[in-house]
């Protein structure tokens, strides 16, 4: 006759919550999380509103819980923009998706997570969603460009709304995610009160139908992404998988490293990398893909661009990654000085690559530059001196009658400095390369396989 009781008495026994179910508002559990007796909380014992959770969840994560557990309600978590704190354990369920009000996320700097100057945070999503409204920003673009917002009223622009944004922080994992439909991109990565994010490991992520990227790394030292996918991004330019792109001299890329990554189906580049803002002065590069891969059918490969004369010194190195079936180019590098940092592809696969003759980008740039790998100096007042590039053991499979690297220039006529290795390509047209006439240190080797 006492079996009715049981629920009550496990909850209170192992530290739940004193109401009917794990997942209520439990007022007493609260007051001990803020006291400091409890050291583990549920995001819902403060109240779950189905149509606005923000006060909730936000009370939760600033509570001074070591670990906050955010619990699957049958329905979504809508929300507001987000503040972490620092050390915490952030625990999305599986199941739980957490939303962007509708009509909330209209400042520039309105991100569904934003972790500002945190250190020590943890966030763990396996099955977990963390999801954004993009139609609204398609919108809003659409109404920018014909002059109908006066009429239909202020949509926010693209860009600069984020799914998760990580700002001179320190020490952060994130685990599990899958994060979609951002204004601007999956995650962001720059720096705050500390010019970069230092100590940052993503594994096991999914950025999907972002607006501007699947992740953006402004600024960082020892990131590390891993076993992750960034996929169908689409709006504004550049629409990359990753886009590495610091804005000033004093910010840094250094030890970052993208492992068993993949990069599908993007409106842009699959992988890029600008670095036209960094300076010889700004210290080394050292950025590393490794086994990674990058399949569109709509975008393009890897591309390296703006290395200046007085850029970046370092390296930056492709190694066991595989691209394929692209729209455009499998490689380009533009406007790579000899002087700046080192690009080495080592070990790596093109595969049916550059499949339209007349593909522009989303950028714009020249058409007809139709070879799997693509060298080309655009603006000789960044350099005058192309190259510093090698090809270690890497092969291409083609099936078109063309060369299999393309070196242009745009402006003059300086040459190609300072490029090695050895290139094996299957293809039933045979195997040449076209380099100029002009070459100081090119010592590559093209070598044709029978297909």
């Amino acid at each position: 006759m006492w079996l009715w009781l049981l629920p009550l008495l496990s909850c209170r026994m192992f530290g739940q919550t004193s109401s009917w179910g794990p997942n209520a508002p439990d007022p007493q559990a609260v007051q001990e999380v803020l006291a400091g007796k409890r050291h583990v909380a549920n995001a819902a014992w403060w109240g779950f509103d189905e149509e606005d959770a923000t006060d909730a969840l936000q009370a939760a994560i600033l509570s001074g819980a070591r670990r906050v557990i955010v619990p699957n309600m049958g329905k979504d978590w809508i929300v507001r923009p987000i503040r972490l704190a620092s050390n915490l354990e952030l625990v999305l369920e599986d199941g739980v998706v957490i939303t962007a009000k509708r009509g909330e996320f209209r400042g520039t700097g309105d991100s569904l997570f934003t972790a500002q100057d945190v250190t020590n945070l943890t966030i763990r999503g396996y099955g977990a969603t963390l999801r954004m409204q993009k139609e609204d920003y398609i919108v809003g673009k659409v109404l920018l460009e014909f002059g109908w917002n006066r009429w239909f009223g202020q949509y926010p622009r693209a860009e600069w709304r984020m799914a998760l944004s990580l700002r001179g922080c320190t020490n952060l994992r994130v685990y599990g995610l899958t994060l979609k439909d951002s204004g601007g991109d999956g995650i962001f990565v720059a720096g705050g009160r500390q010019p970069y994010s230092k100590n940052v490991h993503i594994k096991d992520v999914v950025c999907d139908n972002h607006y501007r990227q699947g992740i953006s790394v402004i600024s960082a030292e020892d990131l590390v992404v891993e076993d992750s996918v960034f996929r169908n991004t689409w709006g504004t330019p550049p629409s990359s998988g990753v886009d590495i792109e610091p804005d000033r001299p004093a910010q840094r890329v250094r030890n970052v490293v993208f492992r068993n990554c993949r990069f599908e189906d993007n409106y842009g580049d699959g992988i890029e990398i600008f670095l036209a803002n960094l300076k010889a002065s700004s210290g080394e590069v050292s950025i590393l893909f490794d086994n990674c891969r990058v399949s569109s059918r709509r975008g393009t490969g890897i591309r390296v661009t703006k290395l200046a004369d007085d850029g970046p010194r370092g390296w930056i190195e492709f190694r066991n990654c595989t691209v394929e079936n692209t729209e455009g180019y499998g490689i380009k590098i533009q406007d790579k000085s000899s002087a700046a940092a080192r690009v080495r592809f080592v070990n790596c696969t093109l595969r049916n690559v550059a499949r339209n003759r007349m593909y522009r980008g989303t950028s714009g740039g020249a058409a007809g530059a139709w070879a799997p790998i693509w060298l080309h100096l655009f603006r000789t007042s960044v350099t005058t001196r192309f190259g510093g590039i090698d090809f270690a053991d890497c092969t291409v499979e083609d099936t078109r009658d063309r060369p299999v690297l393309l070196f242009e220039e745009t402006e003059g006529d300086y040459g190609l400095y300072d490029t090695t290795g050895n290139i094996t390509v299957w293809n039933p047209a045979g195997a040449r390369a076209t380099l100029g006439e002009k070459r100081q240190g090119v010592t590559l080797t093209i070598k044709a396989v029978e297909p």
